[in-house]
């Protein structure tokens, strides 16, 4: 039985000869990702605002003025609507009660839940959500703080594993492939809340995976090829694992596409991110993070060795396993 190979035997690609142009798609792409995010915002979930948050099911996509019209006419605030899904499932964001018992919360509800279904016949109540403002607060921070912990963590990982310029590009890589993804939600107004926090540190915890494994490649091969050039040492390396990190990135996006199709509205956004993740993370293993290492500096470890070593130890030996006659 044939073993299936997505990476030819013996590839030879030369990933080095285009890091000019990666590092200008990276420094594009980062500077774009940031803009849009400062520039039009992002979809922060109630984790992070607070509120009340309602779904409300509709047999056909509804009008989202008339759904905000019959809710602003209750009188309990100003909803932030947002379909989600195929259309029919429309989330309803509302301030908190000024009562913070957990039953003006739920009256809050029931009204909004009876008005719809009266103006929407068919319309069925899904889910809420409530978090109060304090709470929301220490979520951010501590989401936040997760995300800067894990990547400081694994480029001091990888600094005391390897060389700093191993931590360094690390680093970069990671930064940027969160930045693009974070770029993405601002520009499809996914919400963003603990669970897209969760997909972040997954995505962290792939890029890392899939870094150290060339990393320590590259590692082993300029032990192996003191005399090699460094750019023939990273294109050796990248090569080498090449079938690896392609077999490993087709099967999670083979899974997380079915879980993108078949999982639901409520896994969307999390599988989106993870995805997109997933190929940002592989590109940047294979040109960014590594041919960084270049430009930093990183070069082969010389023989240190002096002049005639070798040689008076090959004599000593040979001393010591002759035998002396007498």
């Amino acid at each position: 039985m044939r073993l299936l190979k997505l990476v030819p035997d013996n590839t030879n690609i030369d990933f080095v000869r285009l890091r000019g142009w990666a590092f200008g798609l990276t420094l594009l792409l980062t500077v774009l990702a940031v803009g849009v995010t400062f520039a039009r915002g992002l979809n922060l979930g109630v984790d992070f605002v607070g509120g009340l948050m309602i779904e409300e099911k509709f047999p056909t996509p509804p009008s989202t003025d008339q759904v905000r019209s019959v809710v602003d006419g209750l009188g309990i605030g100003e909803a932030n609507l947002q379909a989600v899904g195929d259309g029919r499932t429309v989330s309803i964001r509302l301030p908190l009660p000024n009562s913070t018992d957990e039953g003006a919360t739920n009256a809050v509800v029931r009204k909004v839940e009876a008005a719809l279904a009266q103006q929407f016949p068919g319309a069925t109540f899904s889910r809420y959500d409530t978090v109060s403002g304090k709470v929301s607060d220490e979520l951010i921070k501590h989401g936040v703080l997760a995300v800067v912990l894990a990547i400081l963590g694994i480029g001091l990982f990888a600094i005391f594993r390897f060389e700093w310029q191993f931590g360094v590009s690390t680093i970069v890589a990671i930064v940027h492939d969160l930045l693009v993804t974070l770029g993405f939600f601002a520009v499809t107004r996914f919400e963003l809340d603990l669970t897209i926090i969760a997909a972040f540190l997954t995505i962290i915890g792939y890029s890392i995976n899939d870094k150290i494994v060339i990393d320590d490649r590259i590692r082993e091969n300029m032990r192996r090829y003191r005399k090699m050039d460094m750019r023939e040492i990273i294109n050796l390396s990248v090569n080498e694992t090449l079938p690896r990190t392609v077999m490993t990135s087709v099967t999670i996006l083979l899974a997380l596409i079915a879980l993108l199709l078949l999982g639901g509205h409520v896994l969307r956004a999390f599988t989106a991110a993870m995805i997109l993740g997933i190929v940002v993370g592989t590109y940047s293993s294979i040109y960014v993070s590594s041919s960084l290492l270049i430009t930093l500096g990183l070069r082969a470890e010389p023989n240190r060795e002096k002049p005639g070593t070798a040689d008076k130890r090959k004599v000593a030996d040979a001393e010591r396993i002759t035998p002396r006659e007498g």
